[in-house]
């Protein structure tokens, strides 16, 4: 009897054997995924590393879902490689007539396309001059 009050007072929210059950009825099945060393999350400007994380996976409906817990986390920001070599940057430079820095952020501002950051610049000088 205590049992179900305890229930009823935790808003009927099943634990332990009874979320395990309530899974399997649904046609969830979980996993450990066991020895885990790291999680990696990249995301546009930082990097996410979670060092020693408990690992679950989840199958359920035809997907897969990953459940991590725990574990060391640290940050790290991702650095931008240059988008062109120096040979690409001297002949946006010459192409465009213009200097060596404004070649580079052109390029950048193209992501690396010589043809697009040449176009952008000429028209830049077309449209001031």
């Amino acid at each position: 009897m205590a049992y179900k009050a305890l229930r009823a007072a935790r808003g009927g929210i099943p634990g332990g054997r009874d979320a395990m059950r309530m899974m399997e009825k649904m046609g969830m099945q979980v996993s450990e995924i066991e020895g885990a060393k790291e999680v990696i999350i990249t995301t546009g400007n930082k990097r996410i590393i979670i060092e020693d994380p408990n690992v679950s996976a989840v199958a359920l409906q035809g997907q897969q879902i990953y459940q991590i817990m725990g574990g060391k986390q640290r940050e790290e920001p991702l650095v931008q490689p240059d988008v062109a070599s120096e040979e690409d940057v001297k002949l946006v430079s010459e192409q465009a007539g213009v200097t060596i820095e404004e070649a580079k952020a052109a390029l950048k501002a193209a992501e690396g396309d010589l043809a697009k950051a040449i176009v952008e610049l000429k028209r830049n000088a077309a449209a001031t001059s």
